[in-house]
């Protein structure tokens, strides 16, 4: 496939000073959802094109950079603190009506504002006082306030701040986000031009791969979408060689691209981001959502990444913890599985690798990581009490399954197309109390 033949247009960070694609992605959609997960080393396979010099990213914003609108969608300048600060979320927190009464406030020079309960315009006043009304926010305070989920409208400052990533001094916020998204371009710069050198084509070969496999709904199916991910997963992996690109990491990194591409939407539009039409959404908020991502990625993985290194140590404890929760939390259910011959880490090994993602839908894992964002090493350590409060939910069912073959088709295919954010609560309640009630028992863990 000849790179020069390429005449499509990319977005941010792949364009060429011409406006030109240099590079075209190769076959693999249609592709069968990936089996058993495995580090990528070496080439092996042959070139995907002939070498290319790095692209000449763009420097200074383009106007017109917000989501046109179109059919129900409607532009709302963003909230976040390195931007003009928007009147929206003010608004929204605005002190509501007594009672059962909602909270809106109609403006002709401002989108249609989400409809918020009493309680819910307190709670969102509360966060809006927290990150932009001191000098100074506290994560430990903020940290106790988002556990049990995060108002929509400010979660991607939040989850910038909670990730490590955004600064906690209110007057630093602005000029730390353009540093950090000015470095990400310069990795683009150095490093995505080597995608195509014989020694890194089968990382980012596999890369290319899996990206179609990820979430369904149509954003990670626009070809936009993958470009974004192919850079900045491939650039994560050149960054960090000990474990380079493992199939199931490009999943990690789609609840934050939702929330990220959510600051440049309409806040009245929660799930929009995940059906948005990147082609009408300026290319420099795409770029900024992606240098995002991939820095919240990177804090992320920094906490799990023993989870993909040779032979998956991480993984391996993760999924020995889990069992012997289980085994104490539901002694008939662990039982029943012993019975039948079914090692936890047949089906638990992509909850580990995968964090859920591919168990519930991406709203129920937004929720999840709003309190994960919250616990220390709440990504290593909480994670398996979640997923024994997951697993137990389902004893029932499990218990009525009468064969290996019968359990591993519902464990492959637990019944959760339809949950909300309410299951996902119930989960984090039991998950919370068993963490507590074994943390000064390990022994009951061994």
């Amino acid at each position: 496939m000849a790179e020069a033949s390429s005449n499509k247009k990319m977005v941010g960070f792949g364009s060429t000073p011409q406006g030109k694609s240099f590079w075209k992605r190769g076959g693999g959609k249609g592709l069968p959802s990936p089996g058993t997960v495995k580090p990528v080393f070496g080439a092996q396979h042959p070139p995907l094109s002939a070498p290319v010099g790095a692209p000449t990213l763009p420097t200074s914003p383009k106007k017109g950079g917000h989501l046109r609108p179109k059919q129900s969608l409607q532009v709302s300048q963003p909230s976040d603190p390195s931007r003009p600060r928007s009147k929206s979320v003010d608004e929204m927190a605005a002190t509501s009506p007594r009672g059962d009464e909602k909270v809106s406030t109609p403006s002709a020079a401002t989108p249609k504002l989400p409809v918020l309960s009493e309680r819910e315009a307190l709670r969102l006043q509360k966060f809006v006082r927290l990150i932009e009304g001191v000098p100074q926010t506290s994560l430990e305070d903020l940290s106790k306030l988002s556990w049990s989920g995060v108002p929509h409208p400010i979660r991607h400052t939040v989850w910038r701040l909670l990730s490590g990533y955004l600064p906690v001094n209110v007057e630093r916020r602005k000029t730390a986000l353009e540093r950090k998204r000015n470095e990400y371009r310069t990795f683009v710069k150095q490093y995505y031009h080597t995608r195509l050198q014989p020694q890194h084509q089968q990382t980012f070969h596999q890369i290319t791969i899996d990206i179609p496999r990820m979430n369904p709904t149509s954003l990670f199916q626009q070809t936009i979408a993958q470009e974004c991910f192919e850079r900045l997963l491939y650039i994560w992996a050149m960054r960090h060689p000990a474990s380079s690109y493992v199939q199931g990491m490009n999943d990690l990194a789609t609840p934050f691209f939702v929330i990220f591409l959510g600051a440049y939407l309409d806040p009245t539009l929660e799930q929009e981001a995940q059906n948005v039409d990147l082609s009408e959404m300026g290319e420099d908020d795409i770029a900024e959502a992606e240098a995002d991502t991939y820095w919240c990625l990177t804090k992320l993985m920094d906490g799990i990444q023993d989870n993909y290194t040779f032979a998956q140590p991480g993984i391996q404890l993760k999924v020995h913890k889990l069992k012997e929760l289980v085994k104490r939390i539901d002694a008939p259910l662990f039982q029943h599985l012993e019975d039948n011959n079914i090692a936890f880490l047949e089906f638990a090994f992509r909850w580990m690798n995968n964090l859920l993602i591919r168990e519930v839908p991406l709203q129920c894992i937004i929720r999840l990581w709003d309190t994960y964002l919250c616990e220390r090493d709440g990504f290593a350590t909480f994670h398996p009490y979640v997923c024994a409060s997951f697993l137990v939910h389902f004893s029932k069912q499990l218990r009525e399954q009468s064969d290996f073959q019968a359990l591993m088709i519902f464990l492959q295919n637990l019944p959760t197309s339809d949950w909300e954010e309410r299951q996902m609560n119930e989960i984090l309640a039991s998950a919370f109390q068993w963490k507590y009630s074994f943390n000064d028992a390990p022994s009951h863990l061994h």
